[in-house]
């Protein structure tokens, strides 16, 4: 009796778990294809940059992010599965060969959901180390590629660059920067948008800065939620499993009536 309540309730337990994680899976997918397709984020990446860094980190994070988000619905999928058909199994009627090959069915999905859950929290845990370990390195290499198109549009009044430099100011909303090499008046005149005026514009190093903190610290805590909903599903995963393999009522070989109301 105490086993087949901690079964019913690892079972709801399971299916919200389940339910959380595929939200989870979609909110990371979501992300991940509004940071890649974003039009912030694709000026930055987009500079033809020999020693652009943040290419890499934009293209990285986005496949990345959707084979997480993809092993995460798997996951949900695979659990949700497990606990159906072992619910299933407690109301069939077709004999104890076919119970007992449903049962072995709902253990193979429980592994399975398992699986994919520490294959999850395989990935997640290195990329909440690698932000957590280069917090700023996002964001510095934004800035420097904004930092190369500002000075090569100084320097050399390219069409070009001033092209992209514009997009950029455009984008973010800001105008020019602080430049310790004198004079960048005319730079910011030619590239700012016509509602910016460099007095009351905003520095675009510090409005880069602050944006890509703003969003990496919710990507830092969207990651620090799906590990702790991996972990618990990881738990009820394994116990259900574990529950399933070695109940008596795998072997049971008795008969099930219906009771009537």
């Amino acid at each position: 009796m105490e086993l087949r309540c901690g079964m019913r309730t690892t079972k709801c337990q399971l299916l919200v778990t389940s339910l959380c994680v595929m939200l989870l899976g979609l909110s990371i997918a979501t992300l991940s294809t509004v940071t890649h397709y974003g039009l912030r984020f694709t000026l930055i990446s987009n500079v033809s940059l020999d020693s652009n860094a943040y290419k890499v980190i934009h293209h990285t994070a986005f496949y990345f992010g959707i084979c997480l988000s993809m092993t995460l619905i798997l996951a949900a999928l695979l659990s949700s599965a497990a606990t159906v058909r072992e619910s299933q199994c407690l109301t069939a009627m077709d004999g104890a060969d076919l119970r007992k090959a449903a049962w072995l069915c709902s253990c193979h999905l429980a592994h399975r959901g398992f699986f994919c859950f520490a294959l999850a929290f395989c990935g997640l845990i290195p990329a909440a180390c690698w932000r957590y370990t280069h917090s700023t390195e996002v964001e510095d290499s934004m800035m420097d590629v904004y930092d190369f198109v500002y000075e090569e549009v100084r320097r050399n009044i390219s069409s070009f660059r001033r092209h992209e430099l514009t997009a950029i100011h455009e984008a973010f909303l800001c105008c020019g920067k602080h430049s310790p090499f004198g004079d960048t008046t005319n730079v910011e005149n030619k590239t700012c948008p016509p509602d910016q005026v460099h007095d009351e514009g905003q520095d675009c190093l510090r409005e880069i800065q602050d944006f890509l903190k703003k969003h990496m610290d919710f990507v830092f805590s969207l990651l620090g939620i799906a590990i702790g909903f991996t972990v618990y599903g990881m738990f009820l995963t394994s116990f259900l499993w574990f529950s399933i393999h070695f109940s008596s009522n795998l072997y049971r070989k008795g008969k099930y009536t219906l009771r009537e109301r």
